[in-house]
C-alpha cells in the first residue's frame, strides 16, 4: 500500500494529520483575511517554551504546549487588537519566550529530544492516544468556527459594518484566538513549530488567490489542506525525508501555483 496503511502508525498518523489539516485550513483562512499571521506564528513558538518549561518541571512536553499556547491565546484576545495588529509587540513577546524556552533546555537536557520535536514535529510519531486527542481538538475546533462563521466573516471583512450591526467584536475576538491557539497546539507536535505555516497558511493563502468566494475558498483551502497532508506522507514513505518536509516544501509549491494561476487570470481581463 502506497501510503502503509498496513502499520498502525501510518493509520495514527494519517487520521491525525486529516483532522489537523482541515482545522488549520478553516482556521487559517480566517488568520489569512484578519492579516493576523503573525500572532498565529507567535503562539507556535510560545507552544516550544510551554514544552520545555513542562520538562525542566517533570511534566509531559505536550501539558505545557497545551497550556501556554492557550494561556498565550488568552492573553492575545483579552489585550484586544491593539496589541495583536502591532508587530514590533508580539515580535518582543515572541523573542522572550523562545528565550526562556532555550534556558529551559539548557537547565536540563536529559529529555531535551522531546522538545526539540515540538520546534520540528513528528508526523509518524503520532501515538492512537495523540490521534483521538487530535480528531476530538480538530472537531471542536471546526464546530466552533462553525459557530460563529458568519460574524466572524464580517468582522473580518468589514468590521466597522459588524460594529455597526451590533455584533459583539470583542468576544468574537477572544473566541476566534482561543479557537486558533487549540487548533495551533494540537498542530505543532505534527508538523512543528517551525513548519506551522505549511498547515496554517499555506492551503488558506492558495484558496483565496483561486477565489473570492469565502464558502468556496474554505472548501478548497480544506481540500488542498487534505491533498498536502496525504501527498506528503506518501512521499516519505515511498521516497523517504521526513513527512513536515514534504509538506512544507508542497504547501510552497502549492501557493506559488495558485498565485500564478491568480496572475493568469488577471492578465485575461
Amino acid at each position: 500500500m502506497i501510503l502503509g496503511l498496513d502499520y498502525g502508525f501510518m493509520r495514527h498518523a494519517l487520521a491525525a494529520g486529516s483532522a489537523i489539516a482541515v482545522a488549520c485550513a478553516a482556521a487559517g483562512y480566517f488568520v489569512t483575511l484578519r492579516r493576523q499571521a503573525f500572532a498565529a506564528h507567535a503562539l507556535s513558538h510560545v507552544g516550544f517554551t510551554g514544552a520545555a518549561g513542562a520538562i525542566l518541571l517533570g511534566l509531559s512536553p505536550y501539558a505545557g504546549l497545551f497550556s501556554f499556547t492557550l494561556a498565550t491565546g488568552l492573553a492575545l484576545g483579552v489585550a484586544g487588537e491593539r496589541l495583536r495588529q502591532r508587530d514590533l509587540g508580539i515580535g518582543m513577546v515572541l523573542m522572550f519566550a523562545l528565550g526562556l524556552g532555550v534556558l529551559f533546555l539548557n537547565l536540563y537536557t536529559r529529555n531535551a529530544q522531546a522538545a526539540m520535536s515540538i520546534l520540528f514535529g513528528s508526523i509518524v510519531g503520532v501515538t492512537a492516544q495523540q490521534a483521538w486527542m487530535s480528531l476530538g481538538v480538530a472537531g471542536a475546533s471546526l464546530i466552533g468556527l462553525g459557530a460563529i462563521y458568519r460574524p466572524l466573516l464580517l468582522a473580518s471583512l468589514n468590521p466597522e459594518a459588524a460594529r455597526a450591526r451590533g455584533v459583539p467584536l470583542r468576544a468574537l475576538d477572544l473566541t476566534f484566538i482561543v479557537l486558533l491557539a487549540a487548533t495551533v497546539a494540537i498542530a505543532v507536535p505534527v508538523i512543528g513549530a517551525l513548519l506551522i505555516f505549511a498547515f496554517l497558511i499555506g492551503p488558506a493563502a492558495a484558496a483565496q488567490a483561486l477565489t473570492r468566494s469565502p464558502g468556496r475558498g474554505l472548501l478548497f483551502a480544506a481540500a488542498l489542506g487534505l491533498v498536502l497532508t496525504w501527498a506528503g506522507m506518501a512521499a516519505a514513505y515511498t521516497i523517504g525525508f521526513p513527512a513536515s518536509t514534504w509538506i512544507a516544501s508542497l504547501s510552497f509549491l502549492l501557493y506559488l501555483v495558485a498565485q500564478g494561476v491568480r496572475a493568469a487570470r488577471s492578465s485575461h481581463h
